[in-house]
């Protein structure tokens, strides 16, 4: 008798990378997380009508480099046909950041990808120097990184999401209290820019502005040192990490439904 092969949706899309891509921000009442990844899948199977099949292997305070080490050979055992790849945030907060290496690797990971029959789409991440300090130093590697990425994606003739580039969604309305990760309507607005990318239209009932939010004063700029700079520089002398002792989120595949929202 032959084997019964398992079902597999027309679109099968695995997310790739650090919190940015596990959703972090964009917190349910349970404590997990959701973000725009999770909005993409959704969104895929609203704008086809048809089932996506979704896994996101991404995971908090990972570098480019276990990202790839540790994510991109599970993805590509999945048989995606479409794999979302964003890295190198965690690399850019650190003095001494080797951009010429993050570039070489993220390009090796994409061809990967083309080798394996998936396409890629690579995604550079929002910009939230305007709320951390030291940001201007940030932002030149972000710029930099940012362009280099289009490079490459015009090379291997890939999509690619600039949402670096997303001057509105700099904007302190679009991130949660630690201005490092977005709020939901940030992760709602990246979701909208992913889909536009691939030639969908976000679903309508989504929510992707935000009222404008006053700068911080002094007593703010004092609380969010003390609630989230200090641990994080905590976490750098020790060598740990926000991401330690954490698994995917979705490790193998999930059925998105599309809704019915006529």
């Amino acid at each position: 008798m032959a084997a019964t092969q398992e079902p597999r949706a027309a679109i099968r899309y695995v997310a790739i990378g650090d919190s940015f891509t596990e959703g972090v921000g964009d917190e349910r009442p349970d404590g997990s997380v959701r973000g725009w990844a999770d909005l993409v899948a959704q969104g895929l199977a609203d704008a086809t009508g048809a089932p996506v099949q979704y896994a996101n292997l991404a995971i908090r305070g990972r570098l480019l480099g276990p990202i790839i080490a540790e994510q991109l050979d599970p993805a590509l055992a999945l048989a995606p046909t479409l794999v979302s790849f964003n890295g190198g945030g965690n690399d850019m907060l650190r003095p001494g950041t080797d951009l010429a290496w993050i570039a070489a690797e993220t390009e090796s990971a994409l061809r990967r990808m083309q080798d394996a029959g998936a396409e890629p789409l690579l995604l550079a991440g929002a910009n939230p120097t305007g709320g951390l300090p030291g940001g201007g130093r940030v932002r030149a590697k972000g710029d930099e990184l940012a362009r280099v990425a289009g490079g490459i994606a015009e090379r291997l003739g890939i999509r690619y999401t600039n949402n670096w580039a997303d001057a509105d969604l700099a904007g302190r309305q679009y991130w949660s209290h630690d201005r490092l990760h977005l709020a939901p309507v940030g992760h709602h607005r990246v979701a909208a820019n992913v889909l536009r990318t691939l030639g969908y239209a976000a679903p309508e009932d989504w929510v992707m502005e935000a009222a404008a939010v006053p700068a911080p004063s002094a007593r703010d700029q004092l609380r969010y040192t003390r609630e989230h700079v200090v641990p994080w520089v905590q976490r750098r002398l020790t060598g740990r990490s926000s991401g330690d002792g954490r698994s995917a989120k979705f490790a193998s595949w999930s059925w998105v439904e599309p809704r019915h929202t006529s």
